[in-house]
């Protein structure tokens, strides 16, 4: 049944009895204390009231004997004078000598000697003895009863006797409900104001960051935006306000993650229309030129036969090198393609690579400059990536490039990386293109907005570049377009 509570009746529940049980038990231990300390005040009155009756009154006669219709007339006579009182006289090993109660109210015939010894050699009160009329224990006064300097037995004076008894067992009933009664009534007070307290500072802002979550069922993304937009708390002061905070920046992070993937879905899109239109154009030329020698051959001549063969044999070249790059970025960027490490000199790298565009750098009249600072590392690489990425990054520069322009390729070591620039003296990259030229699917954009630089390849050398750890960006030049990739080395030792 408690299961079917909420959260705050749960809380007000076990504060309620909590401070119920408090209440009891603080009630329980002050009435104790109280007695003990009622018990030790009437001890201490009380102290002399035995001796100073042995010492006024003859309990032993003459002969050494007692006389217990006497002693019962003086008990009496003392009794009537304090009716709180109960006069015994005890033998030395315990046993009633003389007493003044009433037939039938004595249960026992002998008590403890042990607690009036205690009582006469210690200090410390209250003492607690036998009742011969009851089965409780009480504070007494007691004193010796000596003849001749021999003990003959002790005055034993129960304090609290039967009619004090059941005074104090009335007034302790009243005094009891009365204690019960307002015990529940602070409880129940106190527990109205815990349960409310706890509504308030406990239960209502969970109750709030409960009805948030149980939203993002019906409407997530809505509210997740909604809770992102909230600022959190600077010094939160409990664990709701940091539960809060929690909420509110896995929020904001799940928004940025949810734009993100917004963003990379429109890209996704945007990449296979540009795609798409790169594969269509030269396709379609391709498949209107062969439709054409097809329909006409028998009337070309020999020379258009060639020039429309040549034409679409470019556009087909074209087709199968766009396919390719592809399927290689595809294969990059999905773990299919994994570096095959080795050691080689990247400064003979370079080289190879150079010497591969000595035909297009003297047809055009360019100037290809190898900056090369030595000493370099060993490079621990995939030696066909690095080569693929130096490659296209020079092929890149030397296509836009004009002629008798120049090409720069500069290589050098900065603490614990390698890094190298291609630059070129051409027309260099828009802005609107610089903000987006390494990401995936806005490298493509419209051929109307961009000018033919890098595509696919860009994308194909960045990937390679991160899977050796390495990077690769647009810096700033003074002319043409400047691109800077490093590689790392921390486990490249260095060559001699």
């Amino acid at each position: 049944m408690i299961y079917r509570l909420s959260l705050s009746q749960r809380l007000t529940l076990v504060f309620t009895a909590i401070m119920l049980i408090c209440a009891v038990t603080v009630s329980v231990v002050q009435i104790r204390s109280s007695k003990q300390y009622g018990d030790a005040m009437v001890q201490r009155l009380s102290l002399e009231l035995a001796s100073k009756i042995v010492k006024s009154e003859s309990l032993i006669d003459t002969s050494g004997q007692i006389n217990r219709q006497t002693l019962k007339g003086l008990f009496n006579h003392l009794m009537t004078l304090n009716p709180s009182v109960e006069l015994y006289l005890i033998s030395p090993s315990g046993e009633i000598l003389a007493d003044a109660a009433p037939p039938g109210h004595i249960q026992r015939q002998k008590i403890s000697v042990q607690p009036i010894q205690d009582f006469l050699n210690s200090d410390a009160l209250p003492v607690y003895g036998n009742d011969p009329r009851s089965s409780q224990q009480k504070v007494f006064s007691a004193a010796p009863v000596l003849y001749n300097g021999e003990l003959h037995g002790y005055l034993y004076i129960i304090l609290q006797g039967e009619d004090l008894n059941m005074l104090a067992n009335t007034a302790w009933q009243k005094t009891l409900w009365n204690t019960v009664a307002w015990t529940l009534i602070l409880v129940l007070f106190a527990g109205g104001i815990a349960g409310f307290l706890v509504w308030r500072w406990v239960t209502n802002p969970v109750k709030r960051l409960t009805g948030q979550v149980v939203k993002l069922e019906k409407d997530s993304i809505t509210v997740i935006k909604q809770l992102a937009q909230k600022n959190p708390e600077p010094v939160p002061e409990n664990e709701i306000a940091l539960l809060n905070n929690a909420f509110i920046e896995l929020a904001q992070k799940i928004a940025q993650q949810w734009d993100l993937l917004a963003d990379s879905d429109r890209q996704r899109r945007e990449f296979i229309a540009n795609i798409s239109h790169d594969l269509r154009t030269p396709l379609t030329s391709l498949l209107g030129y062969l439709e054409m020698l097809s329909l006409k051959a028998d009337t070309m001549t020999p020379e258009e036969n060639r020039h429309y063969l040549s034409i679409a044999l470019r556009q087909g070249h074209k087709v199968r090198h766009l396919s390719q790059q592809l399927f290689e970025l595809a294969r990059l960027e999905h773990g299919g393609i994994k570096p095959q490490r080795e050691r080689f000199a990247i400064g003979e790298l370079i080289q190879d690579v150079a010497q591969k565009f000595d035909l297009p750098v003297a047809t055009r009249h360019l100037q290809l400059h190898l900056d090369v600072t030595g000493p370099l590392p060993l490079v621990n690489a995939d030696l066909s990536m690095i080569e693929r990425v130096v490659t296209n990054l020079l092929d890149n520069a030397i296509r836009h490039t004009p002629d008798g322009g120049e090409v720069r390729l500069k290589v050098w070591r900065d603490e614990d990386r390698l890094f190298a620039e291609v630059q070129d003296s051409g027309p260099g990259v828009e802005d609107a293109v610089r903000e987006v030229l390494f990401q995936r699917p806005t490298a493509l954009i419209p051929r109307e907005q961009r000018a033919e630089r890098g595509g696919l390849g860009l994308l194909i050398v960045r990937r390679m570049l991160e899977l050796h750890g390495g990077d690769i960006h647009l810096v700033s030049s003074t002319a043409g377009a400047c691109f800077r990739f490093s590689l790392p080395l921390a486990d490249s030792p260095l060559s001699s």
